[in-house]
């Protein structure tokens, strides 16, 4: 377990590091944007559940398998990247969601936007590459039981990301109340929250290749 100034410090360092947007808070906001403010934070809910699964294979070892096989990590890069756009096309490509009440998207949507999210997460190669090259920098070898600390570090950042992304979630959905009284913004929703998750998809594919 790390002790009490190594979990103040990383929680320094892990804050630096969240409050600047990234892939996750773009997706988040295209969501809240998209389907409200539940929507926002649920996808932050899914975002920090596709955490969680590299935390955990972090601390058993799996991430490093991942990382250490050029074909594993390319595999996991263009699964991740092909999701995003698929995502993106399906919401550019479908119409009647427009047309329809926003209670109804919600309760048709928010289950599906939580698996969305975690897979998002769960299938960015980036995300585990972080989580082991930032969470053993703060793992103290001498206490032993490395895979404890590297589960409690990494379910502390997760926990951070998340009060952090559902913010961003809340506020990106109230302006959404404000932007769906608009109709010709209404209409621009489809395109930007699907335009946002295709050059998402598009950034990843684009990645340079995992350096040995």
């Amino acid at each position: 377990m790390p002790d009490a100034s190594t979990l103040a410090l990383f929680s320094v360092a892990a804050l630096a590091l969240i409050v600047v947007p990234g892939p996750a808070v773009l997706y988040i906001v295209a969501q809240a944007i998209d389907r409200g403010r539940v929507a926002g934070v649920v996808s932050a809910l899914g975002i920090s559940a596709g955490g969680l699964v590299h935390v955990l294979a972090a601390a058993v070892g799996l991430s490093a398998l991942i990382v250490s096989s050029a074909t594993a990590f390319t595999v996991v890069k263009y699964a991740g990247a092909a999701y995003l756009i698929v995502l993106g096309l399906r919401r550019l490509l479908s119409r009647d969601d427009d047309e329809a009440a926003p209670e109804a998207r919600r309760e048709r949507t928010l289950r599906r936007t939580f698996w969305q999210g975690a897979l998002v997460n769960v299938l960015n190669p980036k995300t585990a590459l972080f989580f082991l090259a930032f969470l053993p920098q703060f793992v103290d070898v001498d206490q032993g039981h490395v895979a404890v600390q590297i589960a409690v570090l990494g379910l502390l950042f997760v926990t951070l990301a998340l009060i952090s992304d559902s913010v961003w979630g809340l506020a990106a959905g109230s302006a959404a109340g404000w932007l769906r009284a608009r109709p010709a913004v209404l209409r621009a929703q489809r395109w930007t929250s699907g335009g946002v998750m295709v050059g998402l998809g598009v950034a990843a594919a684009l990645t340079g290749e995992r350096k040995s």
